[in-house]
């Protein structure tokens, strides 16, 4: 449909057909077809001034394309720069290879000199929250404008805790080398646990567990009563084979936190595979139903000697 067409159907949706709703529809398939193109920004904010009521309560109840991209654009127009950032990045999570960010807004000074570091963290964390794969040449393309963003907010104002977040959507869509460097860089500021564990998590996507347990390990001296952290380090034994230390590191995580049910059902795991604990595999046995898939399986395989 062309951008023509689709702001005609949003008029006629607007007026005649008694639905602001449908309108904002059709202006975001406007968009959609070429964010770059002014004119249908232009149409959502006419689309206010006529029917302000009206509009205001779609965007109030924004839970798909149409009205998210509305308060996006809308949240602009009206200087609340954070929301802008979490809602168009709901919208990029949805549709990746959509460049939505490509939006003369989001580019525009008033824009990248006001969001906070925090809104744009949290709205990287959005971007994942649908599980597409971001990790191709094409979504790498959309994205271009965000991980543009990541670095004017950084630069101009360092947030540890932000940056590591910011670092998982460059490490998930292929970056690698600048998730390394964003966390580089927050570590400079001042060092916290957190970055340590995106760090880890780097480190594991490039399939390196040794310095992926040297980053868990340094997050541990910054917060030693962090027991998910033996966790992840129990898990990283495993995955090497190394079960004696697996259910080391995980019974030090479940002294931590005897109440937590994966925390003891990877505790228990460990030692059954470990020492061949007739009484954790009954214990494992029992938490099992409780423990979230795909690492149930995992750690039943692991307790069992199953395909390993």
């Amino acid at each position: 449909m062309s951008t023509t067409r689709a702001l005609a159907l949003a008029q006629v949706m607007a007026h005649c057909g008694g639905s602001p709703s449908a309108a904002t529809s059709f202006i975001a398939r406007a968009v959609a077809a070429d964010p770059r193109d002014p004119e249908p920004y232009s149409a959502l904010e006419n689309l206010r001034r006529e029917l302000p009521a009206e509009v205001t309560a779609v965007v109030a109840t924004a839970n798909t394309i149409g009205p998210m991209l509305a308060r996006a654009y809308l949240s602009f127009v009206d200087g609340d720069m954070d929301e802008a950032a979490m809602s168009l990045g709901t919208i990029t999570g949805y549709q990746p290879d959509v460049p939505w960010a490509s939006a003369p807004w989001f580019g525009d000074e008033r824009f990248l000199g006001a969001v906070t570091p925090a809104a744009v963290a949290e709205a990287t964390m959005r971007i994942r929250d649908y599980d597409r794969d971001l990790d191709t040449d094409a979504v790498r393309e959309c994205l271009a404008p965000w991980f543009r963003a990541i670095e004017a907010v950084c630069e101009r104002h360092a947030d540890p805790d932000a940056m590591a977040r910011m670092a998982i959507l460059l490490r998930v869509s292929g970056r690698t080398d600048a998730s390394f460097a964003l966390c580089d860089r927050a570590d400079a500021v001042r060092r916290v646990m957190f970055t340590e564990v995106v760090r880890a998590g780097t480190w594991r996507h490039v399939g390196n567990r040794a310095e992926a347990a040297a980053a868990f390990r340094r997050a541990l001296a910054l917060d030693p009563a962090n027991w998910s952290l033996y966790l992840d380090l129990a898990d990283l034994a495993a995955e090497e084979g190394d079960f004696a230390e697996a259910a080391t590191q995980a019974t030090r995580g479940e002294e931590l936190e005897p109440d937590d049910v994966t925390m003891r059902a990877a505790a228990a795991a460990y030692r059954a595979r470990s020492t061949g604990s007739a009484a954790d595999l009954d214990t494992l046995t029992e938490l099992a139903p409780q423990v979230p898939e795909p690492y149930r399986l995992t750690l039943i395989d692991y307790a069992y000697a199953r395909g390993t």
